[in-house]
């Protein structure tokens, strides 16, 4: 394959937390991810908001030269919640439009340390692509060990007969921030097999 063939990681989607979490760590992996993807030239697509971790990686794309699109529900921009320095900010009616746009302005997806809503968010797409909706890459950043638990939890769906054949490539575990975008690229690169599905 020539490298003119080589699909190239151009943006990034992170789900990521609205807080910053009680440890400094998960601020500071954000911002080391959002300076790698800048000097990349890969594209932040999130959720939009200037607080917590999004706010960070945002911030962190942005002082170092990148772009950043946020897609943000009309509710919670009224609550000026939206990123005011934002390359580009969709206004999206309801949060399941946020996440269809979120997933077709993404080549790939991290999953950063967050809550509900960063789970909601990572396991829509991980159903999706259990379904060979799409198979674009899913990387959780497991920062400080944040997803150990779900990691587990992931194990222990094979183990107990409740996934497809090929569940372990639904998803790519890496703990360094910094390892974020080369991982992405190299799965674009050598795609993962799809879910062989059971039915």
């Amino acid at each position: 394959m020539s490298t003119s063939t080589i699909p190239k990681l151009t943006s990034l989607c992170v789900f990521c937390g609205s807080q910053a979490g009680s440890d400094p760590v998960y601020a500071a992996a954000a911002a080391t991810l959002g300076r790698s993807m800048a000097a990349q030239g890969v594209t932040l697509v999130y959720g939009g908001g200037r607080v917590g971790l999004m706010g960070a990686v945002a911030d962190a794309v942005l002082n170092a030269g990148g772009n950043i699109v946020g897609v943000i529900p009309t509710f919670l921009k009224n609550k000026e919640l939206a990123h005011p320095k934002a390359t580009e900010m969709i206004e999206v009616p309801d949060m399941h439009t946020r996440k269809r746009v979120m997933f077709e302005r993404s080549d790939a997806f991290c999953i950063f340390p967050g809550g509900v809503g960063t789970l909601e968010e990572m396991f829509e797409v991980v159903t999706w692509r259990q379904l060979n909706l799409h198979n674009k890459p899913i990387i959780i950043a497991n920062v400080a060990d944040y997803w150990a638990d779900l990691v587990r939890l992931f194990d222990t769906i094979y183990a107990a007969g409740f996934a497809h054949g090929g569940h372990q490539a639904l998803v790519t575990v890496v703990d360094r921030a910094e390892d974020m975008v080369a991982v992405a690229q190299a799965e674009l690169k050598a795609p993962k097999p799809p879910v062989k599905l059971n039915f």
